[in-house]
Formats: structure tokens, sequence, C-alpha cells
């Protein structure tokens, strides 16, 4: 028999990863090729499910809760056969920690949620996704432990004799570089697989014109369009229709950059439209470390980055021309238009412009917009959507007056 296994989202992890995390378990989140949850399914097997916080499980399961001695994984924690190698000495009621936090516990719900733990283990040495800003520092690894895993033992698609092809189509162990699925086109497009491989998913696209680089995840259905400049360490998920030149960036699924511009180091999460001609700095002007808006602290934290574009909620929008500085967050649901640069953070549900300013989008206008948007690729905004939305609105508007 399996043993149980749940992803939780601890109050740090789900906070330090808004805007990501208001609207999915953390553990969803697109990282390489695939999904947290579907990496920790690869590597360890079990019977998986979410624990997210409240208002989440509606849409993403656990109510009841679960009363069983299980083994609960914080699902910002990537696996790799370290971690495992750890987790197969845990005994119950024992947990490993790091910074306070329980990223491993196997024992009862109940003992997790009040704290009542013994450390087997206080650790720093582990690969997570800790800040928004990781999922594209790691992205570039993660592309490449997903590839090899994914495509073990497998044979790739034979790629059109229209592309060029520079570097070798397998490494040194003949393992590919670059694979197609089923269904994939690509056609006249240029491949780099010189610093890492190229996944092409099932019935995605890279059409004529286009320039690539490995590490380069293109997921089921997306499409790279004609002439675009796609450089390493980018992930576009299921659906999603990019262009233009795009830079170590991730784009969760069902987001589109369809037209020029630039966007690079940055995080989009889903239904994201980003109009022609929009660009994200990612650089400042004087070369100096970059802070980023933080939910968890409420306030704009250091890093240690040189680089980082923007961090994009679901369900937000950029139209034509829209400018972006180093580092801004748009919160869930936020439409941009109109010349200028806006503020580095901007909260949920504001619409507007720099120059004419922002209100707060009434929520029957943001379910009417996100149910246009969702039935054109036959996916329902539902009642439970509705709910969630309703409850991210009353945490999000404690953010407005920043």
């Amino acid at each position: 028999m399996q043993p149980k296994i749940y992803l939780f989202d601890s109050v740090q992890s789900h906070g330090n990863l808004l805007p990501l995390s208001f609207t999915r378990p953390v553990a969803d989140f697109r990282v390489g090729i695939s999904t947290i949850r579907q990496k920790w399914e690869r590597l360890l097997p079990g019977t998986y499910a979410y624990l997210p916080v409240d208002y989440l499980r509606e849409k993403f399961g656990m109510s009841p809760l679960p009363e069983e001695t299980a083994l609960f994984i914080n699902g910002s924690l990537l696996p790799d056969a370290d971690i495992i190698s750890r987790i197969s000495t845990l005994a119950p009621g024992e947990a490993i920690l790091t910074e306070g936090e329980p990223m491993v516990f196997l024992g009862s719900v109940e003992a997790l949620e009040k704290g009542e733990w013994n450390a087997k283990e206080v650790t720093s040495d582990i690969r997570r996704i800790k800040y928004t800003f990781d999922i594209f520092l790691r992205n570039p690894e993660e592309i490449v432990n997903d590839f090899f895993s994914i495509t073990a033992g497998r044979s790739s698609a034979i790629p059109d004799e229209s592309n060029t092809i520079i570097g070798a189509l397998t490494d040194k162990s003949g393992r590919p570089m670059l694979f197609i699925e089923e269904g994939a086109r690509v056609e006249g497009a240029t491949l780099n697989l010189k610093e890492g491989p190229i996944y092409i998913g099932k019935e995605a696209e890279i059409m004529e014109g286009a320039c690539v680089r490995g590490p380069l995840a293109l997921c089921e259905g997306a499409k790279i369009r004609m002439g675009s400049k796609i450089y390493g360490g980018c992930t576009f998920g299921p659906f999603c229709k990019v262009g233009g030149e795009i830079d170590n960036s991730v784009l969760f699924g069902y987001s589109n950059k369809a037209h020029d511009g630039y966007l690079g180091n940055a995080v989009v999460g889903e239904w994201c439209n980003i109009g022609a001609g929009v660009n994200a700095s990612n650089l400042k002007n004087d070369y100096s470390k970059i802070r980023v808006w933080n939910y968890y602290l409420h306030t704009f934290m250091r890093t240690d980055l040189q680089f980082c574009g923007p961090i994009i909620g679901d369900h937000s929008k950029l139209g034509v021309n829209c400018m972006l500085n180093t580092a801004t967050v748009l919160g869930v649901g936020v439409n941009i238009h109109g010349a200028g640069f806006p503020r580095v953070f901007v909260p949920s549900f504001s619409e507007g412009s720099p120059v004419a300013g922002f209100s707060s989008v009434p929520m029957k206008k943001f379910n009417d917009i996100a149910s246009r948007v969702m039935s054109r690729r036959e996916l329902y905004f539902d009642d439970t959507d509705k709910r969630i939305f309703e409850k991210i609105y009353e945490i999000a508007s404690g953010f407005k007056g920043n």
C-alpha cells in the first residue's frame, strides 16, 4: 500500500510566495517543465494530495482534514535524491526544519498545525522555492532535471529538416538534448542546444524564424511565434503564446506575451495578457542590488539580485506599450494601460494608468472578464472560483494603502 503524502503550505511559504500563491497551492507552481507536485510524484511513490491554506481547500481538496499519520512535505520543497534519502530516516513525530519552518514531517495534521514535532534535522542545505524570484533562479536547473527524467527511455519525434540545429542532438552519455512530443510542430526555427536541452511538448509549436536557446521548456499546446528571440532558462506553460524577446522567465500557463517587447527574469501566473510593445526592466540604471515587494513582510525586502523582472499574479493585463520598472510586482486581477511607469507594487484588483491613477476593480467586473477569458479555452470560471477570488479580494484589500 502506497503511503499518504500531503503537500502542505506553511504560513511562511504561502505569504512569501504571494501573489502567485493567492490562487494555487505552492506545489502547483511550475518550475522547469513540471509542477512541484509532478516532480514529487515521479521521484517518491505515494498517494498525493494538497493541504493548502483554508480558502483554497474547496478547489484543491483536503476537506475534511486527514486523521491518519502521514508524510507531510512543504510544497515549496524541490525533490532530489538527497532529500528523499533524509525523508526515509524519519520516525513518527520527527521533522526536518529550516529557519524554524517545517519542510518535512511524519505524523498527524493536528500535530503539524500545532507545531508539535521533534526536530530530527535542522538544515539550510535544501533546494526550495522560498521567494517568488527563486522560480526563475532555479528554473534552468529544473528544466534540465525534468528533461532527463521525463525523456528517459523514450524516443523523440524527428526534427524537421527545415530547422537549424546548433550543438549535438545527444550528450556524451547518449541522452537526447532535443525532445519533440507527439503532434508538436517545429519548422524553420533555429535551436541552440549548446547550453542545455530543449523540450517541446505535445501539440506545441515553434514557428519559422524563431531563435531559441536551451535550456527551454515549451509545454503542451504552447506556441513560440515567428521571429521570436528566446534565451535560455525559459518555461512556457500549457497553452501560452509568446513572442518578442524573452530571457530566463516562467509563464505558468494559459498566459500570453505574444508580441514584440522585452521580458526577462520574470514570473507570470495564469490567464495573463501582456500587450504589444510592453517592455519590463530587469536591471536598475545604477546597477545596485534590487528590492522587491514581499507580502509576508508587508514591505520591500532586500535581495542579492542584480537582475529581476516583474512578478505578475493571475488574471493581470498590460495594455499596448506599457512599461514596468525593475522588479515590479503586480497582484491578482491588475489591469494597467496608458503611458508612464506604475509603482513597483500594484495591489490586486487595481485598474488604471500611471498618469490617470488607479481604482479598484469591482468584483462583478473581474468575474465577467475572467469568465470571458477562460471560456475561450473551453474552461469555465465556476462558483468555486468566484468564492476563492472573493476571499482573495478581501485579503488583498489590506494592501491597497501601500
